[in-house]
């Protein structure tokens, strides 16, 4: 196998939650094997599309989409996308023929690697979340690895199969530490002011752009300057908010790291590359979960840090005490308690303990 032309496909999307862990384990396979040849799998209408090629790889879309919740003509055509995106998974695998097939979570995944398991290609799922979703639960029966980043995953997954790595993140936060001075540059921040990042992911998340909207001029008088993430979609309606001193919206940072750095409170949502990510940086958290997602998974995801005392948990339907429990967050031996706490749960190996694994099912070693 040292001899044959390494070639990996990946196949996950629909969120940057899905999308970034699997950038971030391709980096780390062109790191250890600059030859090997990589192709992504998305679904042809979402952000994968874009976010893959601007990472500097190739990427083929599929016509899939999950099944929506509530009875909608789109659900009728879920066995009419299922079956064209099987047929199009075959064709991709017997054109590309990858030696592994790796899937990071979203519709995508399914077809692809139910594909190239029933073909005998070794395949490894990486499951991001406290709560396995339905399709890396239905994929795990015939998956060769299952790499997880939550403790207990052995009531959804075979118990043999899994290997407790953490999830992969952007490997420019491991050096935020260095960059304080960068970011608030970058940002053109006050010195003399603490500075709370807002995000929302990268679409944006409604329920938190109404609070932090409801509660802005309170937020201002705690001489706090806001990094407001609102998202691409909800950038028109609130960079007016760009006309208050101390305020800025983006529709998207691209430069996150420095963002991360900046800061000295954040307030996110608790996907599962946002919680990894945010044991990295080590900063005091509020998490404001969706509670619209598969079995309120946000949610557990933030129960899981929290009840390590290592972050605040805030309920959308609990908004109206969004101050109360943000001022909490202002004081100095509370910020010191979360951020040591948070910092513990940290695992900043994650990607190279995943690797390590593609590599023995691969048997490149």
């Amino acid at each position: 196998m040292t001899d044959r032309v390494k070639k990996i496909l990946i196949s996950g999307g629909g969120t940057g939650g899905h999308i970034y862990p699997a950038i971030a384990i391709a980096n780390e396979i062109k790191k250890r094997y600059p030859t090997a040849e990589f192709l992504f799998v998305g679904a042809q209408d979402k952000m994968e599309m874009e976010k893959v090629p601007q990472a500097g790889y190739a990427i083929r879309g599929l016509w899939i989409a999950g099944l929506q919740r509530n009875f909608t003509l789109k659900n009728m055509l879920f066995p009419v996308k299922l079956v064209c995106s099987l047929f199009k998974a075959k064709s991709i695998v017997r054109k590309f023929k990858p030696t592994v097939v790796i899937g990071t979570g979203g519709f995508a995944s399914g077809p692809v690697l139910h594909v190239a398991a029933k073909k005998g290609i070794p395949t490894l799922i990486q499951e991001q979340n406290s709560y396995a979703g339905i399709t890396n639960k239905i994929l795990s029966k015939k998956a060769t690895k299952i790499c997880v980043a939550y403790e207990g995953l052995e009531k959804y997954f075979p118990k043999d199969k899994l290997v407790f790595t953490g999830n992969p993140v952007r490997q420019d936060l491991l050096s935020i530490n260095s960059k304080r001075e960068e970011g608030i540059t970058f940002y053109g921040l006050d010195t003399s002011k603490k500075t709370l990042l807002i995000l929302g992911g990268s679409l944006g998340a409604r329920a938190i752009n109404q609070i932090i909207e409801e509660n802005v001029k309170a937020l201002q008088e705690q001489n706090l300057q806001l990094i407001w993430q609102v998202g691409s979609f909800y950038i028109d309606e609130y960079q007016q908010y760009n006309e208050l001193e101390y305020v800025q919206t983006h529709a998207f940072l691209s430069k996150m790291d420095l963002a991360y750095a900046a800061a000295d409170v954040i307030v996110s949502r608790a996907g599962a590359s946002s919680v990894s990510e945010l044991c990295i940086v080590g900063k005091p958290v509020v998490f404001i979960p969706s509670p619209n997602v598969a079995e309120d998974h946000q949610t557990k995801n933030a129960k899981a840090i929290t009840k390590q005392k290592a972050a605040v948990l805030l309920k959308e339907a609990d908004k109206g005490q969004f101050m109360e429990v943000f001022k909490t967050l202002l004081q100095d031996e509370v910020c010191d308690e979360l951020s040591k706490n948070i910092k513990a749960l940290a695992k900043p190996d994650a990607t190279e303990k995943i690797v390590q694994e593609i590599e023995k099912i691969a048997k490149w070693n």
